[in-house]
C-alpha cells in the first residue's frame, strides 16, 4: 500500500495572499533554490504583485536567468514582464551594505574615518557571518522602504543556509561595545605588556582577523572602537526587529530540495530548525522530479494509462528485440523507459520517506526541465509548474 500523499503546497494561493510580504527560500546548495526564488518572483509579478528578489548567492545565475549581465546591491527592474505587477532583482554586496549602514548612521567625517580604518575593512569583508548578517540588514531595509509588497529572499548556498537566523546574535556579540572595549583595553595600557596581553587573548580569533597584526592592529582597533562606539546598539536593535519580522504570519519559509537523499536530509534539518525558531513554514518544493515517460508504451502498442509497462518488462522486451535484431529504435525507447521508471520509483521512495517523517508539510513537485533555466521563458515554465500543483503522487 502506497503512503498517503502529503498536503499540496498551493503556491499561487501563497503569492496571491496580500498578507504574504516575505518569502524566504532556503535549502542546501545545488537544488535549484535561486531558480525557485526567481520563478516565484516572476510568477507573483505576473499575477499583479510588486516584487523584489534578493539573492545572497554570489553566482550570477539570477542575473542570467533574468536577461541581465549582472546584478548589484541596488534593485534593478526586470523588463518584459507580462501582467500588472513589477519585478525587481538584486544581489547582496555585503561590504557595500555594511558601508551603507555606516554612512546612514554616522556623520560624514566619522563615516569617512570608519570606512578607511583597516580593522573595519577586514571586519566588513571577511568576518564569518557578515554575509548572513548583512542579508538580514538588507531585508530589513527593503521591508522598511515599503517600495514592494512582496520580497523573495534566496538564502546563501551552504550546509548552514539557516545561519542567517543566528547571524544577528553572533554579529551582535562581536560588535557589542563591552567586547570591543576589551579588545581596545590593552592598547590603553601601552608598552609591550599591553601587546603581550592582547596577543595571548587574541589567538582564539586570529582566523577572523588575520590581515593586520601587532601594534598597528591595536591602534586600528582603538580608532575603530572610538569612531564606531555609538553604532553598536543600532545593530542589535535592527537585527532583533528583522528576526521578529521573520516570525510573523506575513513571512513564509519555503524549503527547497531535489529528490536526492542528501538534499532531502538537509530539508528535514531545515524544517526542524525552523520549527525550533518558530518560523512560519509554508512547505517544501522538490525540484527536478522525474516523471514516467509514456512514449515507450505507445511504441509497444499500449495506450497510456491502460497498460503501463513495468521497468522489468520494458527491459526484457528491449532485450528480446535486440536478440532478434528487430526495431532498434523501439528497443532504445524501451530501455529509456525502464531507466526512467526506475529513477522515478527511487525518487518516489525518497519522497515517501520524507513524507512519513513530516506528514503535515505541504509539498510542491517541479518536473525536471529539458534544459537549464537561463531566461525569463524558462523561469516562467518553472513558475507555471509551481502554480499547477494539484497532487503530489508518490509513484
Amino acid at each position: 500500500m502506497s503512503a498517503k500523499p502529503p498536503p499540496v503546497l498551493d503556491v499561487d494561493r501563497l503569492i496571491d495572499d496580500q498578507r504574504t510580504r516575505i518569502i524566504v527560500c532556503c535549502g542546501s546548495g545545488g537544488v535549484g533554490k535561486t531558480t525557485t526564488a526567481a520563478a516565484l518572483g516572476l510568477r507573483a509579478a505576473q499575477r499583479g504583485r510588486d516584487v523584489v528578489v534578493l539573492t545572497v548567492d554570489p553566482a550570477r545565475r539570477l542575473a542570467q536567468s533574468m536577461g541581465l549581465s549582472e546584478l548589484d546591491n541596488s534593485p534593478r527592474r526586470i523588463e518584459g514582464i507580462e501582467g500588472d505587477g513589477e519585478l525587481h532583482a538584486m544581489m547582496l554586496d555585503m561590504k557595500r551594505t555594511f558601508d551603507e549602514i555606516v554612512e546612514a548612521h554616522s556623520d560624514p567625517d566619522r563615516a569617512k574615518q570608519i570606512l578607511a580604518n583597516p580593522f573595519y575593512q577586514s571586519l566588513s569583508s571577511s568576518l564569518s557571518g557578515t554575509q548572513e548578517y548583512m542579508a538580514m540588514e538588507k531585508l530589513g531595509q527593503l521591508h522598511r522602504s515599503g517600495a514592494w509588497d512582496l520580497i523573495v529572499v534566496d538564502t546563501p548556498p551552504s550546509r548552514n543556509a539557516l545561519d542567517f537566523l543566528d547571524a544577528p546574535e553572533r554579529m551582535g556579540r562581536f560588535l557589542d561595545g563591552r567586547f570591543m572595549r576589551i579588545l581596545a583595553a590593552p592598547a590603553k595600557t601601552g608598552g609591550r605588556f599591553g601587546v603581550k596581553v592582547l596577543s595571548a587573548g587574541f589567538g582564539m580569533f586570529t582566523s577572523v582577523i588575520n590581515k593586520v597584526i601587532g601594534v598597528q592592529l591595536l591602534r586600528d582597533v582603538q580608532t575603530f572602537v572610538a569612531a564606531f562606539d555609538t553604532m553598536f546598539g543600532g545593530f542589535r536593535e535592527r537585527a532583533q526587529k528583522t528576526y521578529e519580522l521573520l516570525q510573523t504570519p506575513g513571512t513564509a519559509f519555503l524549503v527547497v530540495a531535489s529528490p536526492e537523499p542528501d538534499a532531502l536530509r538537509e530539508a528535514s534539518y531545515f524544517i526542524e530548525r525552523l520549527a525550533e525558531d518558530r518560523m512560519p513554514l509554508a512547505g517544501l518544493v522538490v525540484n527536478r522530479v522525474h516523471e514516467v515517460d509514456h512514449r515507450a508504451d505507445h511504441e509497444a502498442g499500449h495506450e497510456s494509462g491502460a497498460s503501463m509497462l513495468s521497468a522489468a518488462r520494458s527491459q526484457a522486451a528491449a532485450e528480446t528485440l535486440t536478440e532478434h535484431g528487430e526495431h532498434p529504435l523501439t528497443a532504445a525507447l524501451l530501455r529509456l523507459h525502464a531507466d526512467r521508471m526506475q529513477l522515478a520509483a527511487r525518487e518516489a521512495r525518497l519522497r515517501e520517506h520524507f513524507t512519513s517523517a513530516h506528514p503535515t508539510v505541504p509539498v510542491a513537485a517541479v518536473p525536471a526541465q529539458s534544459e537549464d533555466v537561463h531566461d525569463l521563458e524558462g523561469l516562467g515554465l518553472v513558475g507555471d509548474a509551481l502554480g499547477r500543483q494539484t497532487t503530489v503522487s508518490a509513484a
